[in-house]
């Protein structure tokens, strides 16, 4: 059975030939012109990638998303013609997985959504019994995606715990950033993107005690990222 892809595009041009180019790639399309009606075929649908413009003629697109996040934890890849680094860390803060600024290469969309499909796919099967981490005062719980520090729960988007899940796995070792793209993404070294730069800044404002002098999760410039125990946290524990 092929892949669904739900289109959320105001314009209707715009939809149509998003859908076309989409297609060809076997993929079955459907399209929603409105915010209400891509809640509604999102739910009823139940898609395995939504594809969301974030001009719509009755909602605002962000708050589309942070209603199907909330609901739901197919990928979602936001489009728009904001291509400012704060629009990109609103919508992947409201819980979308991916930002494209317009104008964007249609192959590159198709890369992201073949990407972001691989991963999933990958996530579901290597899903297995409970597994938790512990790394000073942080934990997190696999099974159960839930994550705590110092005790208190954290709310993470779905990306942001998957990364944070992989920068754990490597036990205070260096991950590097191509291969985080790989493993929380699915993205190769031939798609550009700001993501994980956004995603870390993310962590950071959550995780750390001071994002602006950052102990917990650290830059390797030019390699990647290592999360580590911070001094103050070892006092604590």
């Amino acid at each position: 059975m092929s892949r669904h892809i739900l289109i959320c595009e105001g314009d209707p041009n715009q939809a149509e030939l998003l859908s076309r180019l989409i297609q060809a790639q076997g993929y079955h399309v459907t399209i929603a012109r409105q915010g209400g009606e891509t809640l509604a075929r999102a739910g009823s649908e139940n898609p395995d990638i939504v594809v969301l413009d974030l001009t719509l003629p009755d909602m605002d697109g962000l708050d589309v998303c942070r209603r199907l996040r909330a609901t739901a934890f197919m990928p979602i890849i936001l489009i728009s013609e904001r291509s400012s680094v704060l629009d990109c860390v609103v919508g992947l803060e409201v819980g979308a997985d991916d930002y494209l600024a317009r104008p964007f290469r249609t192959d590159e969309l198709l890369a992201r959504v073949e990407a972001l499909l691989r991963r999933a796919s990958v996530y579901a099967q290597r899903l297995g019994p409970t597994e938790t981490l512990v790394q000073g005062d942080l934990t997190i719980d696999r099974e159960g995606r839930e994550v705590r520090l110092a005790g208190r729960p954290v709310h993470l988007t779905p990306k942001e715990f998957d990364l944070l899940w992989a920068l754990a796995e490597q036990r205070g070792g260096v991950a590097r950033s191509e291969s985080l793209l790989l493993t929380v993404w699915g993205y190769d070294s031939r798609i550009r993107t700001r993501t994980l730069d956004v995603h870390i800044g993310r962590l950071r404002a959550k995780l750390e005690f001071d994002r602006r002098h950052p102990q917990r999760i650290l830059t390797v410039p030019g390699v990647g990222y290592r999360l580590c125990t911070p001094r103050a946290a070892e006092v604590a524990a």
